[in-house]
């Protein structure tokens, strides 16, 4: 590991900190200075870190890029202190480490709840929420739930996961914490979870998943950037991020792609992860720097 903007000396505190007063990461995690969820622009920016908890640690083609902690937190403390980020979605152990390293004052903290559907597990459908529930997001003070939503039809796994969203999303109404719903049509295919990201796959997951819970008002949703993205954004009224993915694609013709996206009605901005975390030319800051100005624009090139 090589440190970038965080020293040994703040990972040697935060090891201390998990020893012997753990009591003070929820403390921190409650008491940290909070901010609106959209800022006057209306836009939010998102960085994106729960793929470990699902055991997916591999960028391109490294399958253990993500395996070093220290390193990805060192990342995230990098995007986190950009201009024009908004805050990061992970699971419980990713927030308590931001929360323990004082990186989540006046950040937007998204908790990521099920966790369950391993990759590469026979039971990788049936997607149990294993992480965050809605009562521990609000007794944290977290100002979004996030799920990830597989369909697949021909798996029996995918009921007891439709359910366990819908009451996801009843419980999160109720609370009034806003949940983003990250939908797709899947299948396998050679032993492996496979989305469908043809357009009107993408359109069907949206109005399965956009009918879940007992109520929509506080639902979001985060979708993947594809073909014919107008006919996506026509199939609902919700708020929407847009999701990145793995760095595998060519970055221009990515950046390009969300610069399209985000100009149109419904999209709220980015949720992104290890394109900006892990990118080809290993400079996040630049990552993070350029994706921040699709979605703020010059507003945000001119405080870099």
């Amino acid at each position: 590991m090589t440190g970038i903007t965080l020293s040994e000396d703040d990972f040697a505190r935060l090891r201390d900190l998990r020893a012997a007063d753990p009591v003070r990461i929820g403390e921190r995690l409650r008491a940290r200075p909070r901010r609106d969820l959209l800022g006057a622009d209306g836009k939010l920016f998102i960085v994106a870190a729960d793929h470990p908890a699902r055991g997916a640690l591999a960028v391109g083609s490294d399958p253990m890029a993500m395996a070093d902690r220290y390193d990805l937190l060192d990342r995230l403390a990098t995007a986190l202190r950009r201009p024009g980020v908004d805050g990061v979605l992970g699971t419980p152990d990713i927030i308590d480490d931001l929360a323990g390293l004082g990186l989540l004052d006046d950040k937007i903290v998204v908790g990521s709840m099920n966790r369950g559907g391993l990759r590469g597990a026979s039971f990788e459908m049936d997607d149990r929420y294993g992480a965050y529930t809605v009562d521990e997001l609000s007794a944290i003070g977290a100002d979004f739930a996030k799920t990830l939503v597989r369909i697949n039809l021909d798996d029996p796994g995918t009921a007891p996961t439709l359910q366990a969203t819908a009451e996801a999303v009843t419980a999160a109404a109720e609370a009034q914490l806003p949940i983003m719903l990250e939908p797709f049509l899947s299948r396998w295919v050679d032993g492996r979870v496979v989305n469908d990201l043809s357009t009107d796959a993408v359109i069907l997951s949206i109005a399965i998943a956009a009918g879940l819970g007992a109520s929509s008002a506080y639902t979001w949703m985060k979708l993947p950037v594809v073909e014919d993205m107008e006919r996506v954004m026509a199939a609902t009224t919700m708020p929407t991020l847009l999701l990145g993915g793995d760095s595998g694609a060519d970055p221009d013709e990515t950046f390009a792609a969300w610069e399209d996206a985000l100009a149109l009605p419904g999209v709220r901005g980015l949720t992104v992860g290890r394109t900006l975390l892990y990118p080809p030319d290993g400079d996040v800051a630049g990552a993070v720097d350029a994706a921040a100005g699709l979605v703020r624009g010059a507003s945000v090139a001119s405080t870099r």
